[in-house]
């Protein structure tokens, strides 16, 4: 919002035009957001046994006093409320993680039923302050139900990224939803952000959190910090192959014999039929991938967000395999100790080492400090331990070691083993560490409309050197670069599924849309384009479509210049404005195109109700371009959406 002087008229009516666009679209998204778009519903398969939906029932037979739920997209939250269940025991209470999609969450005012219990969420907010998918029903429940938690005590730690602009929305609307319904905050929301150090801000938020449990309930710390498992190890010499898993996240065998609904636990496994290089030079590789989605049911929409499981390097997993002297094809389970847990295993199991840490387990990604804590005890050189050991506490020497040495380093799991020849730890408490591997989200570049059976992937091969002179590689790009048409004859498949977006063309063809998105931002814009083209084919009335696009230099990494080249050349792009930065001696970027175009983006937007998108860099770009649009908008208002990824 633009700040103003009450003696200035116009910036008040400003304001007001500004709150009646937004509550426009609030009422609309509400009335139409439910009204589902033509997609085949399918009811999930329940499993055999039934699942214990009463966390309450569930706490009084184990007798737990303390659960955490999690709102999870990435795995971060999920991990988090594991660690802060363990954490109790340390205090003389025993805690339990919860996935709120798994309960019934109306139980939660029968907490007071449980001495000294206490609900703690660690939430996540993804896309346009949403919540995660595990997180929705919950959400929804709580905005229109009118429960009564009189009595019920709970704390919330949020997680988020503050270069998007509804930082942590789901953990601050729950924390506050909470007390408005009556429930006793008993410690202050946590704010975690990924643009910064999220595991600092979880650390030094619990180490303030159970102190104020204890003086809460009148109890103390038991000292007892020594590691406890969670999952113990079991051996199997005679399986049936049948019965083992090998990368599937769901249903044994669900690779084999492919059922729909595809979803985050049963991905599709599409065939890639284009895979190409888009630029035509420099040190980068940036490549297009088109999936086929065939006979797979699968629904899309321009805006929505494929998302796919890689696979780790096999060179990684066989080098930890060596380190740590292990026969990586020996088949395993690791079994919860708490036979009522929900969460039976840490992944699917049984399975082989070599699966685990091929499918199931994130080994590129620096550990997190309770992983570095747990291992500590494996090294043999007293040094070691103590680095590990302080490197997991909330001192400042200790978070400054974790920094440097960790994160700026960029150190994964194996370059930890290698530089800490005194560490070798056992391989099934490594496995039951390390957090699971998760699935990466793209922008789709393409239309349904145009491309039923087929999704387009516009991405940039991550490689890069560390400090320490080892080369990191993206697990998702490098995997995909890898991932031709053909191999040997057979189709490479990748396990897929669809995302939901609030990204979307306005409902009406009519309006014009101002589309901002350098580098693989272009992305989702390539299926906006799509559709609009489609809609015109169609004989509907389509207004102005505007691309600002940026890249390096035209001549090396200007993506799909040919296909925009040809939609401008059509009439399906208005205006197709490209900043190419380094093509002379001064930056030129997508701002400065909007500054220099700024009495044409005013009429779009002023007097033809034009709609803005931004995708790409949180970071800087899309500050920037934001900025750009204050700075048009001294003189005119507006709105636009972003799909910004940091």
């Amino acid at each position: 919002m633009f700040s103003a002087n009450s003696d200035e008229p116009f910036f008040s009516y400003l304001d007001l035009f500004l709150f009646s666009l937004i509550a426009g679209l609030l009422v609309y998204w509400i009335i139409f957001r439910k009204k589902a778009e033509p997609i085949p519903e399918f009811k999930k398969l329940e499993p055999q046994t039934t699942r214990e939906t009463s966390f309450i029932g569930k706490m009084k037979k184990t007798g737990k006093n303390i659960v955490v739920f999690y709102g999870s997209q990435t795995g971060t939250g999920e991990e988090f409320a594991n660690r802060l269940a363990k954490d109790a025991h340390r205090y003389g209470m025993k805690g339990m993680a919860a996935d709120p999609e798994e309960y019934d969450m109306s139980e939660l005012s029968r907490l007071t039923e449980i001495e000294n219990s206490i609900a703690i969420f660690c939430l996540a907010t993804y896309g346009e302050g949403d919540p995660t998918d595990n997180a929705q029903d919950f959400y929804d429940w709580l905005q229109e139900g009118d429960a009564d938690f009189s009595g019920v005590k709970y704390t919330v730690f949020a997680l988020g990224n503050k270069t998007y602009e509804h930082y942590n929305a789901m953990g601050k609307y729950v924390d506050k939803r909470l007390a408005e319904l009556g429930a006793q905050r008993i410690f202050d929301l946590g704010m975690g952000d990924d643009d910064g150090n999220l595991e600092e801000d979880f650390v030094s938020w619990r180490e303030q959190f159970w102190p104020a449990v204890c003086e809460h309930f009148g109890v103390e710390a038991t000292g007892e910090e020594s590691s406890i498992r969670q999952y113990e190890l079991k051996v199997h010499s005679d399986l049936n192959m049948n019965k083992i898993y090998t990368g599937e996240l769901g249903r044994l065998m669900s690779f084999e014999n492919q059922k729909p609904p595809f979803d985050s636990k049963n991905p599709f496994l599409a065939a890639v039929t284009v895979n190409r290089k888009l630029n035509k030079a420099g040190d980068r590789h940036l490549m297009h991938l088109e999936l086929d989605i065939t006979g797979s049911k699968i629904r899309y929409e321009s805006g929505d967000h494929v998302a796919v499981y890689p696979i780790n390097d096999s060179v990684i997993v066989n080098q930890i395999g060596d380190l740590l002297g292990v026969d990586l094809d020996m088949v395993i389970s690791l079994n919860n100790l708490d036979e009522e847990s929900n969460k039976k295993h840490p992944f699917p199991c049984p399975s082989t080492y070599r699966t685990a840490l091929t499918h199931y387990l994130d080994i590129t990604n620096p550990p997190r400090t309770n992983v570095l804590y747990e291992l500590a005890q494996y090294a043999t050189e007293p040094k070691d331990q103590e680095n590990m050991r302080k490197m997991a506490s909330s001192s400042p020497e200790g978070k400054a070691l974790y920094q440097s040495w960790v994160l700026d380093s960029c150190r994964n799991i194996l370059a930890i083993l290698e530089d800490l020849p005194s560490l070798r730890p056992p391989i099934d408490h490594l496995c039951e560490l390390l957090p699971r591997l998760q699935a990466r989200y793209y922008s789709i570049a393409s239309s349904s409309k145009v491309h039923p059976n087929s999704i387009h992937i516009c991405a940039v091969v991550v490689e890069y050197e560390t400090k320490t002179g080892r080369v990191n590689k993206g697990v998702a790009t490098n995997w995909l670069k890898n991932k031709m048409p053909t191999d040997n004859g057979h189709k490479t498949t990748v396990p897929m599924y669809i995302r939901k977006s609030q990204f979307r063309l306005p409902f009406k063809s009519t309006n014009p849309v101002i589309m901002v998105g350098p580098g693989t931002g272009i992305a989702p814009f390539m299926g906006f384009v799509q559709e609009r083209g489609w809609l015109k084919e169609q004989g509907k009335d389509v207004g102005d479509t505007v691309l600002y696009y940026g890249c390096r230099y035209k001549n090396e990494d200007f993506l799909y210049q040919e296909d925009l080249e040809e939609f401008e050349k059509t009439g399906v792009l208005t205006a197709l404005n490209v900043a190419f930065s380094r093509d002379q001696a001064e930056k030129v970027y997508v701002q400065h195109l909007l500054k220099k175009n700024k009495e044409a983006v005013w009429r779009l937007v002023h007097s033809d109700n034009a709609h803005i998108y931004i995708c790409g860099d949180a970071r800087n770009m899309a500050r920037d371009v934001q900025n750009a649009f204050y700075e048009i908008a001294e003189e005119l208002g507006g709105r636009y959406s972003q799909d910004v990824w940091s």
